[in-house]
């Protein structure tokens, strides 16, 4: 299929991922071009590998798969390609792996074949030993509390090293190897191919240590170097025997060109008895480097794209075509879990910020695009304002009659009209008989205690009547009380905004209140 028509399809929407054409089949699973979807637009290109049916449906497998995956996620190392994510539906299982723009060592020896060429030696050793360095990285593993994994490829083979177009070779599929050997036992068909690149200890059913992995990178050195297969047979039988027991040819004797010196190195490696093999993957990568100079990184990614050709070519257009479509797709606001309806959960963003930092792409919840989210309306901020000005009124009045209240005498009740306008001063006399017990004639009427409220105004004497104030008992003489400060923008005659009268007690003009 072209590249733009693979790409212009619809992708498959699996959590936080699309997933668009295939890149590659094989006996386990499929591999495609995805898209990591993240929030505020931000997308990248990975690689997601979908196991086929019958294992995704095996518990069992599942189970270990996922564990295993859980270990390789540990691993960081640049010639490793990282295990970024395990997506497990119903009766599927997706890997989701960074995308390497690059071939399989598999791939690049038979196209090499096929131009009746070799690998040149120094990058093979180049691509063997960033693939060494990367084995060593998994081996030395820990976990988060520094406890060490334990971890064994088991599969080492031509297939499993990408060797990018960056000159970087990359170990790839830990995790899957052990899962994969459980459940293809006792398929002949995968079986012989797993045997090809097995050690005699694996193969006989015992304990199996880095030292494994050394052994089935030794085969892929050898067949590297020489471009034909170490150990290859007509079924599983023939290999195996072949593994187990016949004599391994020096390299050089199958490619004369071959520098002698190079033969140790690699016969090292292919020592049947695991106790004369290199320790370390390490120590076999430093052999590797001092025997004879490795290939730049910039000389081996020139022999990829010279040897990888129009596969590498039309698998760049495609991923730039899936990049190109994918970036023109807008982010989408969507409900959150609950699954609200689109316009409650409008509702609960409260800035246009926070809608363009909800855009993310998560089919498993109702989506919309993002050109009919509705624009923030202005009611909530009117509202806002004018909340404000009321408080600062209110402020303001409770204020002017603290102010007032504050020129009144304790010994005298102010009583008021409410009802109609306020009729002019009425001086109150004092009575001519000694002073009593204070005692209101308006005895229905509380004493105030706080400030009226427009609401709940203070009953007042009908108009016509004069109120009359009788002073308190005190033990003390009445004083003159200190004088308040004027109250703010009085009326004309409110200056000063009280009388006094002949026994010096000043009495607030109503009108001034």
């Amino acid at each position: 299929m072209h590249a733009a028509e693979a790409a212009q399809q619809a992708p498959r929407i699996v959590g936080r991922y699309a997933i668009y054409g295939e890149v590659a089949a094989g006996g386990m699973a499929t591999v495609h071009f995805g898209r990591l979807v993240g929030q505020v637009g931000f997308s990248r290109t990975v690689a997601i590998k979908r196991l086929h049916p019958q294992f995704a449906k095996d518990p069992d497998f599942v189970t270990m798969f996922i564990d295993e995956a859980r270990l390789a996620a540990r691993i960081q190392h640049p010639n490793v390609v990282p295990t970024l994510d395990v997506v497990a539906l119903e009766d599927e299982l997706f890997l989701v792996m960074e995308y390497v723009q690059g071939e399989a060592l598999s791939k690049l020896i038979r196209a090499a074949r096929r131009r009746q060429e070799t690998m040149p030696p120094p990058v093979a050793l180049s691509i063997m030993a960033g693939a060494l360095h990367g084995l060593h990285a998994a081996h030395e593993a820990k976990s988060e509390r520094g406890t060490p994994l334990n971890i064994v490829h088991r599969d080492i083979s031509p297939q499993n090293i990408l060797v990018g177009t960056d000159g970087v070779a990359r170990v790839l599929d830990f995790g899957v190897a052990k899962a994969a050997m459980r459940a293809t036992s006792t398929r002949d068909g995968q079986m012989k191919g797993k045997v090809s690149y097995m050690a005699p200890e694996q193969m006989r059913g015992r304990g199996v240590d880095r030292r494994t992995d050394i052994f089935a990178a030794g085969i892929v050195l050898w067949e590297a170097l020489t471009g034909r297969r170490l150990f290859d047979g007509n079924d599983p039988g023939e290999v195996l025997a072949k593994l187990l027991e016949d004599p391994i040819p020096l390299p050089s004797s199958v490619e004369p060109s071959l520098p002698q010196k190079l033969d140790a190195v690699v016969m090292k490696a292919l020592e049947r008895d695991v106790s004369l093999r290199y320790a370390t993957a390490r120590d076999f990568a430093t052999a590797l480097e001092e025997v004879s100079r490795p290939a730049f990184p910039r000389e081996v990614g020139e022999w990829v794209e010279t040897v990888g050709g129009d596969a590498l070519s039309r698998r760049a257009e495609q991923v730039a075509e899936i990049e190109s479509v994918s970036s023109h797709v807008g982010p989408q606001v969507h409900s959150p879990p609950d699954s609200l309806p689109v316009a409650e959960v409008t509702s609960q963003v409260t800035s246009p910020s926070e809608v363009r930092h909800s855009m993310v792409s998560q089919p498993s919840h109702a989506s919309v695009p993002s050109a009919v989210a509705p624009a923030p309306k202005r009611g909530p901020l009117i509202a806002v304002l004018l909340g404000v000005a009321a408080a600062l009124g209110i402020a303001f009045v409770v204020l002017l009659v603290a102010l007032v209240g504050r020129q009144r005498s304790p010994s005298v009740e102010a009583v008021s009209t409410g009802a109609a306008p306020s009729p002019p001063p009425v001086q109150t006399m004092a009575p001519a008989v000694p002073p009593q017990p204070a005692v209101s004639e308006v005895a229905s009427a509380p004493e105030p205690v706080a400030a009226p409220s427009a609401s709940a105004p203070v009953a007042k004497p009908k108009l016509g009547t004069t109120a009359k104030v009788v002073p308190r008992a005190t033990s003390k003489p009445a004083t003159k009380p200190t004088t308040a400060p004027t109250p703010p923008k009085p009326a004309s005659n409110c200056n000063p905004p009280y009388t006094v009268d002949k026994n010096g007690i000043k009495r607030p003009k109503p009108e001034c209140l």
